[in-house]
This record gives structure tokens, C-alpha cells and sequence, in this order.
């Protein structure tokens, strides 16, 4: 048997180099932790983010849960309304939901698919209370104990629970609502409805004790007392039962739909139900349809309305756009590049610098500055009417376009095309034009057939850079390019700022990113990502 190998400290030698290479490899990634924890927060968190909500759609059935339920099996297709028990879910749904004040976001949420849904669910919202008033003022003119705040919290809570929200500060988690086995057998509708309302008054820091009751607990408790059975109950509380049963008894109650459709008979159109069944699942591919002017309707994904169809326009605008301002750089930063790649030292520095200025300045004020130059009574204008290029009545239109968003963002990115090319050019021997001549060339042959293919490296190199910066570029066509001349980005900023819909702008955003990584993959492809070099 071999003798085994030990190293100084008497250790086997191999298990030695092992912790070595260990402790060396956890000092490698001790290094690169703080960019790694970097790149991870600001790059890779924000884009899973985004990506989720372009999806996410919680919103509808987190705030009408009931009714969700109830018109799961109603016929989209069809024109009839729904019946009676989705407006009733979608009574009890609103008055918890105005109590939370959640009915205006999801009246926003709503109102991106089908216009005046927001206006619809605030209008409702400020009536809804009226479900129950009848049963409410019965009972309390009946017996002054339903006058109490905390009557449906003594009659439903467990004396634990009472107890336990007597003693609470009214600070931090409130203790969980504890509802009595014998009321939530006989009214588990009341007793649903009044625990989501315990969850939502303590979640704002309330004493549901001491909040005021909501008059849909009195319109769902008179709904149940009339069919619920009283064993199990006790005494008192069956006398209790006794009594509401007494006093509705020759009560008319209110109906929801009744009430909902003298609200504003939108409730009554079969486009607002269909829109809140099409959105009632929590992930939605909606807003991905939105982006490429689709929507979700009862059969499917139906194209939009032409005066609606804005999205591909857009996208198709941003690409060719993207395009041509990265040809317009080729065109002018090759040339540069190659003056400053071929001129001696010091004329080749003093050019560097004048490349560089830019990014010294402002890019609000270098766009500030095209604004100014190219308008009809601009410089530009002005030096093409002095020479006789164009007549003083005819002056072109250079501005609000995509003729004033390709100027300005050419020469704002030309930088990012230059400084690719020149490394490259730098590292081209001058020796091999000067071969190519010797051998009988001409100067454009050695150009074409020996320079130019060794600097192709370089042009990929700034395309890649000037494409994907141009196309998720906002200020410049923001300022210059007037309703023509914007691109996809300035939609997704107006969706995040303006409109709110950021699940639109997350989906857009998303098909921007996917558009980018064809193109990079379609690039590999075809000159293969090894080519690129920056030098």
C-alpha cells in the first residue's frame, strides 16, 4: 500500500489543496458579493417584478370575492343579465369594499378594459349603503339593542374574542375575529360578511365593536333568520331569533337589482358583467392582448376597434426608427472613427475631446438645444433659407416628427458608435493597407477587402450599443418628436405616470425586452456574439 503524502501541518496532502482551493474560490466570491447583491436589486428584482405584473390581476377577486363566485357560471356569451344572487354577492362585496375604499381602485382597475367602469363603481359605491336601511330602521325602532355598535360583535364573536378586542389598544394586529360555532351553523353568511369587516377596521386600527354597523349585516340577517333553525342555541338566543323573525316578517327587503339598476343602468348591461367575469381570475393574459391591440372578449381574443389600434403602430414605428438612426450613425461615425484611429497623436486627442464633449453636457440641454434648432424659424431653417435651398414661405417641417426624433437622437448617440469603432480601428496595423498596396490594390480595394472586414467587430460592437439604447430612449422623441415621432417607451411612461395602468406598461415593457433578446439571439445567429469587441 502507498504511503500517503502529508503535508506540513501533518494533514493528508490532497485534502490540503482542497481547503486551500476552497478558502481561494470563497475569497473570489467574497469579492464579487456587493456587485453580485447589486446586480440583483437593481437589475434582476426589477425586471421579475415587471414581468410578474404584467399578469398579476388579483385585484377582482380580492375585492368582490362573493360575486366572483356567484357569476363563475353565468353565460358570457348570451344576453341576458345575471340573476339575482350575483347582485346580491355583489351588494355584500361593495359594502365591505366601500368600507375599505378598495371599490375606486378596482372601479380604475376595470375601467382599462371597459370605458366608464370607474365612474360606474364610485357612483354605486356612495349608495350602496341603502341595502339594509329598511330592515335596520325595523328592527331598531323594535328593540333599542340593535342600536348597539357592538351588537353583531356580542352576537356572533365568542366572548374570548370580545373580550380580547375590548383590551386591545387599537394598535399593531388586532386579535382575529372568533366567530361562535351555533351562529356561524345557522347565519354563516352575517357571520362571513361581519368577519370581513372585523379584518378590515383593524387593519385601519378600529374597535370593530365600536365602528358602526354596516346595514347589509341587518339585510343578510334578516335573509337567514327566516330559514335558520334554532337548535343548538340557547335560550336567549333563540328568543333572540324569535324577535327579528317577528319584525321582518311583514318587511319587503330590499332588492340589490332593483337598487343597483336605478343606480345607473349600466348595471343592467351585459358589457359590464362580461368584463368583471373576464378579469375575475387572478393571472391574466390581458394585458399582453392590450399590448398588441387585442382584448379579451366572450369568445376569445377579438382584434380592437381600428381608431383603437395603437400598440403595433408603435412597436413597428420604434423598430424602423431604431433602425435607421443606428444606419445614420454608421454612416457618420465610421469616418470619424477612422480619422481618429489614422491621425497623429495630438490632432487625434484634440478630436477625442470634441467626440467626448457631449456626454459633458446636459442630455435634457443637448435636446433643449434640437428643439431650438430645428423649428420653421430655427438655425437650420434659417442658414437652408439664406443659401437658397428652400423658399422663406416653404420651410421644412423638421420638428414635432420623426424626422426632428432621427436628428436628435443621432447625434446624441453618435458617441456610442465612434468609441466602439475607434477601439477596434486602433488595434488594425497600418501595415496591412500599405501590403495590400504594394500587391497592386487601389485604395478603395485595400479598403474594401482588408481594413473594412477587420472593422466590422467594431461596427457590431456600437450597433448593438445604439439600437437597444434607442429603443427604450423616452426625453429625446418626448421633446422633438411630437405625437409622430414618439416611440414605445413614451406610451409605457405615460401608462406608469399618468394612467396608472401599470399592468399595460409591464406588458409592453415585457414585449420590448423579449424584441430585444430576438434580436441579440438573431445576432448570434448570424455574426455571432464573439465577433463583437470593444478593442
Amino acid at each position: 500500500m502507498a504511503e500517503q503524502v502529508l503535508a506540513a501541518d501533518g494533514r493528508p496532502l490532497k485534502a490540503s489543496l482542497n481547503r486551500a482551493l476552497r478558502r481561494q474560490k470563497m475569497r473570489a466570491l467574497m469579492l464579487i458579493a456587493p456587485l453580485l447583491l447589486f446586480i440583483l436589486v437593481s437589475f434582476v428584482m426589477p425586471i421579475a417584478d415587471m414581468l410578474f405584473r404584467s399578469v398579476e390581476n388579483q385585484i377582482v377577486g380580492e375585492t368582490l370575492p362573493r360575486t366572483v363566485v356567484e357569476l363563475a357560471d353565468w353565460d358570457a356569451a348570451g344576453e341576458a343579465e345575471p340573476d339575482a344572487a350575483v347582485f346580491e354577492a355583489l351588494a355584500r362585496d361593495l359594502a365591505i369594499a366601500v368600507e375599505e375604499k378598495s371599490h375606486t381602485r378596482l372601479g380604475s382597475r376595470l375601467n382599462y378594459e371597459l370605458t366608464g367602469v370607474s365612474s360606474l363603481f364610485r357612483k354605486t359605491g356612495r349608495s350602496v349603503d341603502e341595502i339594509g336601511e329598511t330592515v335596520q330602521d325595523a328592527l331598531e325602532d323594535a328593540a333599542p339593542i340593535w342600536k348597539e355598535r357592538s351588537v353583531f360583535g356580542g352576537l356572533l364573536g365568542t366572548d374570548d374574542w370580545t373580550n380580547a378586542v375590548d383590551a386591545w389598544d387599537e394598535t399593531g394586529t388586532g386579535p382575529a375575529f372568533e366567530a361562535r360555532p351555533e351562529m356561524q351553523a345557522v347565519l354563516p353568511d352575517t357571520t362571513s360578511l361581519y368577519r370581513s369587516f372585523t379584518e378590515i377596521a383593524m387593519e385601519a386600527g378600529d374597535n370593530p365593536l365600536t365602528e358602526k354597523q354596516l346595514p347589509i349585516f341587518f339585510h343578510v340577517l334578516a335573509q337567514e333568520v327566516t330559514t335558520a333553525p334554532t337548535d343548538g342555541l340557547s335560550d336567549a338566543q333563540a328568543a333572540l331569533f324569535a324577535d327579528v323573525q317577528t319584525t321582518v316578517a311583514g318587511l319587503t327587503l330590499d332588492d340589490p337589482k332593483a337598487l343597483f339598476v336605478d343606480i345607473d343602468e349600466d348595471w343592467g348591461s351585459t358589457d359590464v358583467w362580461r368584463t368583471i367575469q373576464t378579469y375575475s381570475p387572478a393571472y391574466t393574459d390581458g394585458y399582453f392582448l392590450n399590448s398588441v391591440d387585442r382584448l379579451k372578449g366572450a369568445e376569445g381574443a377579438e382584434l380592437r376597434p381600428e381608431n383603437e389600434r395603437i400598440y403595433i403602430t408603435l412597436f413597428i414605428r420604434t423598430m424602423i426608427m431604431s433602425f435607421t438612426i443606428t444606419v445614420s450613425c454608421i454612416l457618420l461615425g465610421y469616418p470619424i472613427a477612422w480619422l481618429l484611429a489614422n491621425l497623429p497623436a495630438r490632432k487625434a486627442n484634440l478630436l477625442m475631446i470634441l467626440v467626448l464633449l457631449p456626454f459633458w453636457t446636459s442630455l435634457l440641454v443637448r435636446t433643449s438645444a434640437w428643439k431650438v434648432l430645428l423649428q420653421q424659424q430655427g438655425v437650420i431653417n434659417d442658414v437652408l433659407v439664406w443659401i437658397g435651398f428652400v423658399a422663406d414661405d416653404s420651410r421644412l417641417q423638421l420638428i414635432n416628427n420623426q424626422t426632428g426624433t432621427i436628428i436628435a437622437m443621432t447625434h446624441i448617440l453618435l458617441p456610442f458608435m465612434i468609441l466602439p469603432l475607434y477601439s477596434v480601428m486602433q488595434t488594425i496595423p497600418p501595415s496591412y493597407l500599405r501590403a495590400a498596396k504594394s500587391l497592386g490594390a487601389t485604395n478603395w480595394t485595400a479598403f474594401w477587402r482588408v481594413y473594412f472586414p477587420q472593422s466590422i467587430p467594431g461596427i457590431g460592437a456600437g450597433s448593438i450599443l445604439v439600437f437597444i439604447l434607442s429603443i427604450g430612449y423616452y426625453i429625446t422623441p418626448e421633446i422633438v418628436g411630437g405625437t409622430k415621432g414618439v416611440f414605445i417607451s413614451n406610451r409605457i411612461a405615460y401608462h406608469i405616470s399618468s394612467s396608472l395602468n401599470w399592468g399595460l406598461a409591464a406588458a409592453l415593457g415585457a414585449i420590448l425586452l423579449a424584441i430585444v433578446l430576438i434580436f441579440y439571439w438573431a445576432y448570434d445567429r448570424i455574426v455571432g456574439i464573439d465577433n463583437v469587441k470593444l478593442g
